[in-house]
């Protein structure tokens, strides 16, 4: 009988979100089991706020580094934790190196970089059978040679209104208005951002609509939030680099829609069940679409693209270059149908402290 599993856990954002579909099914096929996850710390957030897993493990190994003998020393902990089943849903050998070293008796996962010796339960990847990265995480899940159990639940993460009212309040953000969200970065690359220029202009579309408009990435992000502030003439907020993931999470989970790149926070969006604008350029809506039924998918869907290259191969980037705004607008409107006509009104976004 299983009663406590381990995830390995993906180390991009968005793949993180990705994964809570298993965490819920592996509940399901196992009550009362204990889910532990293995995750870089800022994916944590992320974990935080999902019911199904128990407790998180910090992920100190950054991309490419072996640290053998650290590899080792953090296995012996989680050996102590007495697991039943592992599931690496990374699928470089390295992510399979602590499993095999804490002795779990059961180690799952896909074959990937001929990982047979660390895997005693290796699976074939089909990849036309399983086109979508949640499909390939929830494979995991189920026995060997069973399919997995459909339709899919979409991720859904946690947010706490007393957290949401301190984060408006320490950024010093109205709450006499409602807001919008835009992510205009991404972790991948150039050739999955949107032109801050378009945003720019889109900002001021919703600025004049009685919006206001927060701007929301990493401290990677902030110089392309600024660029967007002084394009837009103050139409929109620079809060990149201002908030952890897990104050984005609760100020996202306060807007009326998200307009995102194909990123870790559009995913985020997702979960939270926002009305969504997705952009793709570089990446394809086929392996990685926002896991949502209140999405809509822009995308010029050229010739060159999918690429899935960081940067663009011919140097153009006409993919998202050439995808203008008003596209954009025509897709926020199908999803606020009232935003069309919409007049600058008071409608706050959360009531008052004392009411």
């Amino acid at each position: 009988m299983i009663r406590k599993i381990l995830v390995i856990g993906p180390s991009w954002v968005g793949d993180s979100v990705m994964a809570q579909p298993l965490y819920r099914r592996l509940a399901e096929r196992h009550p009362g089991v204990e889910i532990d996850v293995f995750a870089p710390a800022w994916t944590l957030p992320l974990l935080a706020r999902m019911p199904e897993v128990r407790a998180s493990h910090l992920n100190p190994f950054g991309h490419g580094q072996l640290r053998l003998a650290e590899r080792w020393r953090v296995a012996r902990k989680l050996r102590r934790e007495g697991y039943d089943q592992v599931i690496v849903l990374p699928n470089s050998l390295k992510s399979a190196l602590i499993p095999f070293f804490a002795g779990i008796r059961l180690r799952t996962g896909f074959i990937g970089e001929s990982r047979y010796g660390l895997l005693n339960d290796a699976r074939e990847l089909d990849e036309k059978a399983l086109p979508m990265m949640v499909e390939r995480f929830c494979a995991l899940g189920e026995g060997a040679g069973q399919a997995i159990a459909r339709p899919i639940p979409h991720p859904h993460l946690a947010v706490d209104p007393a957290s949401q009212l301190a984060a408006l309040t320490r950024l010093g953000l109205p709450r006499d208005k409602p807001a919008v969200a835009f992510c205009p970065g991404a972790e991948y690359g150039p050739a999955k951002r949107w032109p801050a220029r378009h945003f720019a202009e889109l900002a001021h579309r919703f600025s004049e609509a009685g919006y206001q408009v927060w701007l929301f990435g990493s401290n990677k992000d902030k110089e392309v939030g600024d660029e967007i502030v002084n394009l837009s003439g103050g139409s929109a907020v620079n809060l990149a680099g201002r908030t952890g993931l897990d104050e984005a999470i609760d100020l996202i989970g306060l807007a009326e829609l998200a307009v995102c790149n194909d990123s870790g926070l559009m995913h985020v969006a997702a979960a939270l069940d926002k009305p969504l604008v997705a952009l793709y350029g570089s990446s394809s809506p086929d392996f990685t679409p926002p896991l949502s039924d209140n999405a809509q998918i822009v995308s010029l869907n050229l010739e060159c693209s999918p690429c899935f290259e960081r940067t663009c191969p011919f140097g153009h980037t006409d993919c998202l270059e050439k995808l203008l705004p008003d596209p954009v607008w025509q897709a926020a409107i199908k999803l606020l149908p009232g935003l069309a006509d919409r007049r600058p009104a008071v409608v706050p976004i959360l009531p008052a402290a004392d009411a």
